[in-house]
């Protein structure tokens, strides 16, 4: 997931689209909190680690 937030932030910057832009922010977000909570060992949605 943040790795498609870094690429679609990276389009969105580079065409100019200001929506990739803010969806692959979003999406970069939304990724490293999933990460950081399965890092801990903190089970997200019934499970134990996000891929």
């Amino acid at each position: 997931m943040i790795v498609l937030g870094l690429i679609l932030l990276l389009i969105g910057m580079l065409v100019g689209v200001s929506l990739l832009t803010t969806v692959g922010g979003i999406l970069i977000v939304v990724g490293a909190i999933l990460w950081v909570l399965g890092a801990t060992g903190r089970a997200v949605g019934g499970r134990k680690h996000y891929f």
